[in-house]
């Protein structure tokens, strides 16, 4: 429930009761600030409340805008102010008769955020100086950006006259429409999608549906894609090119029906980015399954598919840890390196569309996933999809690292959530406690990660034994003690970032090569499945730092092992159980038991958390 409160009698024929209480809101009405305060008193300490100007004159959007958004504890528009059941208590003190806010016509010096607002009494406006009341006094007040809606409180006719034509002139819902799409998405999102899609979001919304509901039916419609990719028939296949383009239309809808809407929530937020891994794994085992009922196991292709996309992730997001805060004093200097080169390829138009295309975002991988199984074989698919995602890997990394010489490294903030990515275990920090805790050189850690991941691989693809043996867990041990010399010292330094997709490459790139190489029967299944859920646990991880979270309770990653104890664990299994069922067996138990752990964490989590999930893939240029 929502109330707002009126500070006064509308003008005749004014809307502004009409539309706040199409907005949800029960509308009551006060005089001055004591009668304001006891109207606001009398709300149930559970609701929102809204204080507002009762000769507003503006766009329903604009009020839709500055009072419904649920992101924010406090939020403001011209002439009206909200705050969320968290920041009554700064409200209530704002108008106590002892602030500057609570004095009848007083003015609010600017300071701490706050925007002047000086008045004389017979044009003064509450709900601005409560707004500048509670910046002041460190309450952040969101505005949000009306562009060219119209939010005002006119204090003659003429000025209402002329608010009420500029309110006129401007299609709310046409801005609110073009609004539900994301400013910034890739060309496939923005040309073949986005056109048609934030008119379903639309339907939607006016028949009461949720972003929740639509992205299960996104889910629903991904998995009955993957079923009909697994049939192996050439009609289940044209079946699920198109049923996993209709998925994505619903994953682009869900998101504008929430922008459309204002209907954001963590547990929304959580099962978007979680559902978007899942259908697409979820479609690569479908492929697989389908090929191997025309005899031809590609497997090991679509466990690839998964690393590559994964890592590839990984690399962004681990990037995105190092990068500093922005420093005002550094505003108008010139970039350099390749973060110039990239302003000025952005003032070509068709270079930023290009660039877009190149790192293949979720929408360009997704149709051409499409087009290639409707058209195609899951080999071809997956040879395609590996390609093409190899080459977008490729020139995303080298943005990177040669932005990263640049950059001063992402600070103590950075060094932890890098430290939270890396999923260490317990016997990775073993080796960091007793290591000399010297940074070393600019490269130190990136170089240990690479010799262990560079040494574990190695000898898992050309060592004497296709099996892995014994000899493979040494290589695993020696894995173990240089991701614990990486992580030795906070990782803290510019290039420090390239340590968790190498641990990542490392860890699932082993099982991938175990369960290949060895030849037994239901392995790379097995090794898809574990790996799908190691990577679910280190999206998870991603999200919650992205949120300002923090990462998983030690006590998860100690119980699943971290990467290392996960690697010394599956070449310890290819050792006992060369041949038979054991090794698959192994890996089916270590998959099990690990999605067991980080799902029920997870969900736990984000179910009882108010912490904010982050998922935006957007295309970016590197």
């Amino acid at each position: 429930m929502s109330t707002a409160i009126l500070t006064g009698a509308p003008p005749p024929g004014a809307s502004i009761e009409r539309d706040l209480r199409a907005l949800g809101f029960t509308v009551r009405v006060a005089d001055g600030n004591g009668g304001v305060a006891r109207a606001i008193a009398a709300v149930p300490a559970a609701e929102r409340v809204a204080v507002v100007d009762a000769r507003f004159t503006g766009h329903l959007h604009s009020l839709r805008l500055g009072l419904t958004d649920p992101r924010f504890p406090a939020a403001a528009v011209p002439g009206a102010l909200t705050v969320l059941p968290g920041a009554r208590g700064a409200l209530t003190a704002a108008l106590a008769p002892g602030s500057a806010a609570g004095r009848d016509g007083a003015a609010i010096a600017p300071g701490g955020g706050g925007r002047s607002v000086a008045a004389p009494p017979a044009t003064d406006c509450l709900p601005d100086r409560l707004a500048a009341g509670l910046a002041a006094a460190g309450t952040p007040v969101h505005a949000p950006d009306l562009g060219t809606l119209v939010a005002t409180v006119p204090t003659t006719e003429a000025a209402r006259a002329e608010a009420e034509a500029a309110v006129a002139a401007v299609d709310d819902e046409a801005v609110r429409l073009r609004s539900a799409v994301k400013s910034r998405d890739g060309f496939f999102t923005t040309h073949f999608v986005s056109p048609y899609s934030r008119h379903l979001a639309r339907w939607c919304a006016r028949r009461g549906l949720t972003p929740n509901q639509v992205t299960t039916a996104s889910l629903v419609t991904a998995l009955i894609a993957a079923g009909c990719a697994a049939t192996g028939t050439r009609p289940g296949m044209i079946a699920a090119g198109a049923l996993l383009l209709v998925s994505f239309v619903l994953d682009c809808v869900d998101g504008q029906l929430a922008r459309y809407s204002l209907q954001f929530s963590t547990l929304g937020a959580w099962l978007d980015a979680t559902f978007d891994r899942a259908k697409e794994y979820a479609f690569y085992a479908g492929l697989a399954l389908g090929a191997a009922r025309g005899d031809d196991d590609v497997w090991a292709l679509a466990l690839g598919a998964m690393v590559l996309q994964t890592a590839r992730h990984v690399v962004d997001f681990a990037f995105t840890f190092t990068l500093p805060a922005p420093d005002p004093a550094a505003q108008g200097a010139a970039p350099g390196g390749a973060t110039a080169l990239s302003g000025r390829l952005d003032r070509i138009a068709w270079t930023v569309w290009l660039r877009r295309v190149i790192v293949l975002p979720i929408g360009e991988r997704w149709a051409l996933i499409a087009v290639l199984t409707a058209l195609t074989t899951p080999r071809v698919t997956f040879t395609v999809l590996l390609i093409a995602s190899g080459c977008a890997a490729c020139y995303t990394t080298a943005g990177r690292l040669l932005r990263s010489r640049r950059l001063p490294g992402g600070g103590p903030e950075g060094a932890r959530a890098l430290a939270g990515l890396a999923d260490s275990g317990p016997v990775a920090e073993a080796v960091a406690r007793v290591a000399p805790r010297s940074p070393g050189g600019p490269l130190a850690a990136p170089l240990w990660a690479a010799a262990g991941t560079a040494g574990l691989l190695g000898w898992l693809l050309f060592g004497p034994d296709d099996r892995g043996g014994w000899t493979a867990v040494l290589a695993a041990a020696w894995y173990a003690l240089c991701a614990g010399l990486a992580i030795a010292a906070p990782l803290s330094r510019p290039f420090d970032w390239l340590v968790p997709p190498l641990l990542r490459c490392g860890e699932y790139l082993a099982v991938l090569i175990l369960a290949a190489r060895g030849g037994v029967n239901g392995a790379l299944p097995a090794a898809f499945f574990l790996v799908a859920a190691c990577a679910y646990h280190h999206y998870d991880t991603v999200y919650r730092l992205r949120g300002g979270a923090g990462a998983p309770p030690r006590r998860l990653v100690l119980a699943t092992g971290g990467h290392e104890g996960r690697v010394l664990a599956v070449t310890a299994a290819a050792a006992l159980w060369a041949s038979g069922q054991g090794f698959t067996t192994a890996l089916t138990v270590l998959g099990g038991a690990t999605a067991l752990l980080v799902l029920g964490e997870s969900i736990r989590f984000w179910v009882s958390s108010q912490a904010p999930a982050v998922h935006d893939e957007t295309g970016e240029p590197a």
